[in-house]
């Protein structure tokens, strides 16, 4: 993965301003762009732990069979096009654009999915460490179009809360996650909630300015800081921004798995495991 860390300089006089501590494009595999892993950047901004940038036709997108997770959550955001989904708890449908699919994989799952219809599609998936109580908790999922979320200014509030407004995504305080679309020239300021010492971006279209100037296809890491982040787009600019509480726990990961232990993880991967059976007795999934 290409990273590079760097020093900056404002580009808005003296107003304090929180530098971008590492920057990067990740690493392009066809239609995907892997951002984050839970062995690089990831250990730097947990509890987000993996990001995935997707954007292609949808005749021509990858695609995925069933594959298993436990441990953590995944949210898909959907920016454009459309996606469909379907797991091993019994739920399928298709989310439009705008929509978010939210899967706890917990103590495991298995699930497929992609890309939809006829409209180009583009989106992020992201990985999210859970907390020790609910790693191995029952799988919980939810699938919500454009409609579901709230809106404070130019953000859209994906998960956790933001400005007085909070997601109906289930996920576990001490997180934010906002889809932010600014018009060129128009600036924003984000105010971290309390404790919340972990921001990052990912930027998906246009030019934004944050002390250092941002462009489509790069993520910036902020210092680790409870300041506000000013932002300025050069032109029409949207991104993904999270803001956490840092994950306190160690990652240990497997293939599809990330736990806090690993006792933990291996309790998961004979969950998916056994799941694993059950789906290539039914011809869902081949033999390995």
């Amino acid at each position: 993965m290409a990273v590079h860390i760097e020093s900056t300089q404002s580009e808005r006089g003296n107003q304090q301003q929180r530098t971008v501590a590492l920057r990067t494009r990740g690493q392009a595999h066809g239609a995907i762009t892997r951002l984050v892993s839970p062995g690089d950047i990831g250990e730097l901004i947990k509890p987000f732990v993996f990001l995935d940038y997707f954007e292609a036709d949808a005749a021509d997108a990858p695609k995925f069979g069933f594959h298993p997770h436990s441990g953590i959550a995944t949210l898909t955001l959907i920016l454009s096009g459309q996606a469909f989904y379907k797991e091993t708890t019994g739920r399928e449908g298709v989310i439009g654009s705008g929509g978010a699919e939210w899967m706890r994989a917990g103590s495991g799952v298995w699930h497929t999915g992609g890309l939809h219809g006829n409209e180009r599609g583009k989106g992020f998936q992201l990985w999210i460490a859970m907390p020790p109580e609910l790693e191995l908790a029952d799988p919980h999922s939810q699938y919500l179009e454009a409609s579901a979320f709230q809106t404070v200014g130019p953000a859209r509030i994906i998960i956790g809360e933001y400005e007085g407004q909070k997601s109906i995504v289930a996920a576990p305080a001490g997180m934010t996650y906002l889809d932010v679309r600014l018009k060129a020239g128009e600036r924003w300021s984000f105010s971290p909630s309390k404790g919340h010492n972990v921001t990052w971006i990912a930027v998906h279209d246009g030019q934004v300015s944050a002390v250092e100037r941002i462009s489509s296809g790069e993520l910036a890491v902020f210092e680790e800081s409870e300041d506000e982040i000013h932002f300025e787009a050069i032109s029409d600019t949207g991104f993904v921004l999270g803001s956490a509480i840092k994950h306190p726990y160690d990652l240990v990961a497997g293939y599809y798995s990330v736990h806090t232990d690993v006792e933990a993880l291996w309790q998961g991967e004979l969950n998916i495991a056994q799941i694993g059976s059950r789906l290539q007795s039914q011809g869902l999934i081949k033999q390995a």
